[in-house]
């Protein structure tokens, strides 16, 4: 049976990879996973390699999308970039972390993309 939840969460994804190809980024990888967890985007413009979270809601009832990023999933996702990286044998670059909102609007999504959130 298809789990609505992980429909939703890959559409927002897309949408979000869609987002930033838009603003001049390549998409490195998507939902590179590990033992240690999963780093949904993966993405890099000019000598910036960036780590985006995304979080996809049908409702702001729990809060913002944003707010689901607590500091135990950005130690998490830090060192899964850090595994990332060494994998890709990723020379010195600038890194960022970014968290992407997403929520349904109709027939398309609401993006709010948090730069350098952590």
């Amino acid at each position: 049976m298809v789990d609505p939840r992980r429909t939703l969460g890959a559409a927002g994804e897309a949408a979000v990879a869609t987002w930033y190809e838009a603003h001049g980024y390549t998409v490195l990888d998507r939902n590179w996973r590990v033992r240690a967890g999963e780093l949904d985007l993966v993405l890099a413009r000019a000598n910036t390699v960036v780590f985006c979270e995304v979080k996809t809601r049908t409702g702001d009832g729990f809060g913002m999308p944003f707010e689901a990023v607590t500091k135990t999933k950005q130690r998490r996702l830090r060192g899964l970039a850090s595994e990332w990286l060494a994998a890709r044998r990723v020379g010195a670059r600038d890194l960022r972390f970014d968290v992407a909102s997403v929520m349904p609007d109709g027939d398309s999504w609401t993006i709010d993309v948090l730069e350098a959130a952590f």
